[in-house]
């Protein structure tokens, strides 16, 4: 399978403010941005889709149904069997003395 996705490029709040129109051209182009301000991401600038309506989302019965297919059922004794031994040879209690 081959995908032809690209991650965004980052600009400033500033830089889109003083390059909006070279921004938008290159979004018109194919191109998508995140914006940050103050180095935090706030806004994607992403081209504009067609599709009409609300987005799409997966229901959940199907997401649930996609997460467990081929995957063994787990097996919750069997987990904690294997916490309890792995504590037996781990010293790691910060309040013990002997750590």
């Amino acid at each position: 399978m081959c995908y032809n996705w690209v991650m965004p490029t980052r600009i400033a709040q500033r830089e889109l403010r003083n390059n909006n129109a070279d921004i938008l051209n290159r979004v018109e182009a194919g191109e998508s941005f995140v914006v940050t301000r103050n180095g935090v991401a706030v806004a994607d600038v992403v081209p504009h889709s067609e599709r009409t309506g609300p987005p799409m989302f997966p229901k959940t019965k199907d997401l649930m149904a996609r997460r467990t297919t081929g995957r063994p059922a787990l097996d919750r004794e069997a987990w904690v069997r294997d916490i309890r031994g792995a504590d037996d040879h781990l010293d790691d209690d910060p309040l013990d003395s002997r750590a």
